[in-house]
């Protein structure tokens, strides 16, 4: 897995993004939804209705386990 250049709270949510396209392509979730405020982000993995609102630290951990398990079972 490549590494992510994380050094400020934008970088991080964009890591998240970047691991809930990933981990969608893998076919770990179905679906994210990310709403964007001007201060912040929440994630939604995976609906709105079945899920919290995750910060982009909660998610990006999250999505980062789902996706180096994936890789590393392959």
């Amino acid at each position: 897995m490549s590494q992510y250049k994380i050094h400020d709270e934008y970088s991080l949510a964009e890591a998240a993004d970047m691991l809930g396209e990933k981990a969608m392509e893998l076919g770990l979730i179905p679906s994210f939804v990310v709403r964007h405020f001007p201060d912040n982000r929440q994630y939604y993995i995976p609906n709105e209705k079945e899920s919290e609102a995750l910060t982009p630290e909660e998610a990006y951990m999250k999505l980062k386990k789902l996706v180096e398990t994936a890789e590393q079972q392959a």
